[in-house]
């Protein structure tokens, strides 16, 4: 019998999809719960969600958001839709959203390299996700599709709490993909004085200028000129390219450029500890990991999916333990 155009074979990919097991939480465990905890399991508020991307097997996400809907009662699924294991390119988007909307998901994060491939096929944008022009939440409900972006608030968020106090007169970015326009925009309204930006594609990272410069300000922003002029004068450095990532090792500057008295940031969170950050730390540069905004930005998208408040603290205490 032959499978019909949509439906049943668009939702195969999602179908095949790997998903972690579901992990009771310790309130869950042990006696004195009083129902079965397949009975507390079985009648718990049904979430399913996803993750879309290439090369994400390695992806914490997935773990922390079933963690965090279980410490908060939900029967919380989450699947990891990778590209690269299903042997599909970016071009599925549109029959993976299709898919996703049809079985019932509540939503679906999106991580390189759809962030801004995804936005056609969705109904409507955040303010912020229109502004940044990248979508990594997407909700479903009463119908429509809402593309919103929480990445730019992870960052912010990790940011303050790591880097508070460092010097941000001028701060060398590169990347101006999805990641890059939403780190862009938290490094200015963080208060850094003048952000350059370095991109492979010189082009986009002089489009992304102009965009914040409208934003934020003449001046706020401009593509690099002098890569080792500008590094040697910056403040602070930040990756926002997949370069570190375990499918793409290496660094996305010289390690030559890098010098003592920069701040280093990098949002690569597979492995936490990338080259750029060895190397950074080895000289004496005060570093951040990828794993703040990782676990930041998931706050932001389990309270999109669900409606319930995470705990950031405690989802953070699960985030490191893994």
């Amino acid at each position: 019998m032959s499978m019909p155009s949509d439906g049943i074979r668009c939702a195969e990919p999602l179908l095949h999809a790997s998903s972690v097991g579901f992990q009771p939480p310790e309130s869950m465990r042990g006696e004195g719960t009083g129902a079965s905890l397949p009975a507390q399991y079985a009648s718990a508020k049904p979430v399913l969600v996803g993750l879309i991307g290439s090369g994400i097997q390695a992806s914490r996400t997935p773990a922390m958001h079933e963690r965090e809907g279980a410490e908060l009662g939900l029967r919380y699924i989450y699947k990891l839709i990778d590209l690269d294991a299903l042997h599909l390119g970016p071009e599925a988007l549109p029959e993976l959203v299709t898919a996703a909307r049809r079985m019932g998901f509540a939503g679906l994060n999106v991580t390189y390299p759809c962030k801004q491939a995804v936005i056609p096929l969705l109904d409507e944008l955040t303010p912020d996700a229109a502004a940044l022009g990248a979508v990594n939440t997407v909700v479903f409900r009463d119908g429509r599709s809402v593309g919103h972006n929480t990445d730019w608030w992870g960052f912010a968020e990790s940011f303050k709490r790591e880097l508070a106090d460092v010097a941000r007169q001028r701060v060398v970015q590169f990347g101006a993909g999805g990641a890059g326009a939403a780190v862009a925009h938290a490094l200015l309204t963080l208060g850094v004085e003048q952000l350059v930006i370095v991109d492979t594609d010189q082009e986009r990272a002089a489009r992304l200028a102009a965009e914040l410069c409208g934003r934020f300000g003449a001046g706020r922003a401009a593509p690099v000129a002098d890569l080792a002029e500008t590094v040697a004068g910056a403040d602070g450095v930040v990756n926002t390219t997949p370069v570190g990532m375990a499918k793409y090792p290496g660094m996305a500057l010289p390690a030559h450029l890098l010098h003592q008295s920069l701040w280093v940031a990098d949002i690569v969170y597979f492995p936490l500890e990338t080259e750029l950050l060895q190397t950074a730390r080895a000289l004496g540069c005060r570093t951040m990991g990828g794993g703040g905004m990782a676990v930041f930005q998931a706050v932001g998208a389990f309270r999109l999916f669900t409606g319930v408040e995470p705990d950031p603290e405690r989802m953070r205490r699960h985030f490191q333990s893994m």
